[in-house]
Formats: C-alpha cells, sequence, structure tokens
C-alpha cells in the first residue's frame, strides 16, 4: 500500500506521491535533518521479497552514486527503515503485520519541471528544443558510458525537462559493464557477491525504444543506449515513435526489419524495410 503523508522513513518525512512502477514507488519528501526536498524511490513490499528485482534496486544506487553530472539525477542517500508514524499506509482492510519489515529506499534530489513524455503530447518539440534536449542528453550518456553504465531503459519518460536544463532519470535497468566498467563499481559488485541481474534471453526495457539485441534477448552495450537515444530524438522531432505497431509483436518486426518514416517524405517516397548491410554496427561506442 501507499505511503501516507506525514510518514517518516528514517530522517524523511513524506510529503506526497509521484509516481509508480513495476519495482518501485517514487515520494517527494522533507529531509527534515537538512530542510530540503527530495525524492524517495521507495522498494515496493511485493518487489522486496524478489531477489531479483532487489539487485536491480541496489544495482541503481551503486550506478547513480558513480555519476556526477549536471543532466543525471543525484543521488543523496540510501537507506533501509520501517515506516513510522500514525498512519504509516494507508486504510487497509488487512492487519498489519506485529513486525513490519522495514522498507528500502534512495533518497535523489527532487528535480522540478515535467517529463519530455509529458511534453510530447503536445507535439513535436521546435528544432532548437530538440538540438538543446539532444546534446544535453547525449552528454549525460557519454558521462555514464564513460563509467561502464548502460542505461538500457532510455525513453521520454525518464527525461525530466527543467530550467536548467535535461535530467536524465531512472537507472533501475542500468547495467555496469565488465571489463569496461570503472574499478571502484567492479570492486563494489565483487564485494557483494553482485550478480548479473539480466540473463541472456531476457527481455528488459520498453519495447519501443530497445534495440535489436535487446528485444531479441541479447546483451546489451552503449549501442543498446545510441539505438534508443535516436528513437528518442526522433519523436522530439516528429511528435510520434519511430517504432509502433498494434502489438508487441508488430513492434518488434518494426525495429527489427523497417526504418521509421521520414519526418517529411518526398512525394512519391515510401519507407521501405531497411537494407540488411544497414542493421550492422560498429563495435565503436
Amino acid at each position: 500500500m501507499p505511503l501516507s503523508p506525514g510518514v517518516r522513513l528514517g530522517p524523511y518525512e513524506i510529503l506526497s506521491a509521484l509516481g509508480a512502477g513495476g519495482m518501485g514507488e517514487v515520494y517527494k519528501a522533507r529531509d527534515t535533518r537538512l530542510d530540503r526536498s527530495v525524492a524517495i524511490k521507495v522498494l515496493t513490499e511485493g518487489s522486496a521479497g524478489d531477489p531479483d528485482r532487489r539487485r536491480r534496486f541496489e544495482q541503481e544506487a551503486r550506478a547513480v552514486s558513480a555519476l556526477n553530472h549536471p543532466h543525471i539525477c543525484t543521488l543523496h542517500d540510501i537507506g533501509s527503515s520501517v515506516p513510522s508514524g500514525p498512519d504509516s499506509r494507508s486504510p487497509s482492510p488487512e492487519p498489519r503485520a506485529p513486525n513490519p519489515e522495514p522498507l528500502q529506499y534512495l533518497v535523489m534530489e527532487c528535480v522540478e519541471g515535467e517529463t519530455l513524455a509529458h511534453r510530447l503530447e503536445k507535439g513535436p518539440l521546435p528544432l532548437d528544443e530538440v538540438l538543446r534536449y539532444g546534446t544535453e542528453v547525449a552528454d549525460a550518456l557519454a558521462a555514464a558510458h564513460g563509467r561502464g553504465i548502460v542505461h538500457r531503459d532510455l525513453k521520454p519518460a525518464n527525461v525530466m525537462l527543467t530550467k536548467s536544463g535535461v535530467k536524465l532519470l531512472d537507472f533501475g535497468l542500468a547495467k555496469l559493464r565488465g571489463p569496461a566498467a570503472d574499478p571502484a563499481l567492479a570492486l563494489s559488485a565483487m564485494a557483494t557477491g553482485a550478480a548479473p541481474v539480466t540473463a541472456e534471453g531476457s527481455l528488459l526495457g520498453t519495447l519501443s525504444y530497445m534495440a535489436p539485441e535487446q528485444v531479441e534477448g541479447r546483451d546489451a552495450d552503449a549501442r543498446t543506449d545510441l539505438f534508443a537515444f535516436g528513437a528518442l530524438l526522433y519523436e522530439m522531432a516528429t511528435g510520434r515513435r519511430a517504432f509502433e505497431g498494434g502489438s508487441a509483436a508488430s513492434v518488434i518486426a518494426a525495429i527489427l526489419e523497417r526504418e521509421p518514416p521520414p519526418r517529411s517524405p518526398a512525394p512519391g517516397s515510401c519507407a521501405g524495410p531497411r537494407h540488411p548491410g544497414h542493421r550492422g554496427r560498429s563495435s565503436d561506442s
């Protein structure tokens, strides 16, 4: 059940709900020690009992803590606490457990603005904004890739538009690359016995922005983010997704077999299947 306003997780007082996903709930909160607003991501009760989702949650903390960039959301703290307060959770007909399990949470900067997904509901962006936001997202990805971190879920909902520019959010599916990873991160993973959270053949990410290797369940690297980045730029410029379909199967077919329609097709032209040779990508990231 959602956390109620006024509930505390350690020194953080919940103010309001910001959103929820399959793995976590996000709240606006107040840091009572520093009297500042923060965003708290709490691992949901259902996810807390799933070892794979707990590893992903911990991996997000390691990934974000390694990054210090003006266009990447800053991680302030990580903790585990039993909610305290008169109504720790919203009213429920089920009785509370006598010894509730502590909740794992991440504390991040509270980013004010709107998501790119919300902005795209109004239509395509002007070219100057496409170039500005695209450059900032590219800078953020370059910083992550330089630390051996692949985001793997780049999409409009994970890009926040603020007065000072873009903020890249949600590294919940981020992957720490082996030989290319930062040595400190590699040592941290070894010390905690962390195992890869994505086995060969599994499908993680948001379908319309997945690279071919993702939809085929193969390993992902920095080029996976670059593919999603291209889809993101296309959607900013056109107001429509690069790969669409009436079902998951048709979206996958579009990703594997077709080029997105040109932004302004020439008269009599059409976007056919991509040339077989076009699918190959350089090993350079």
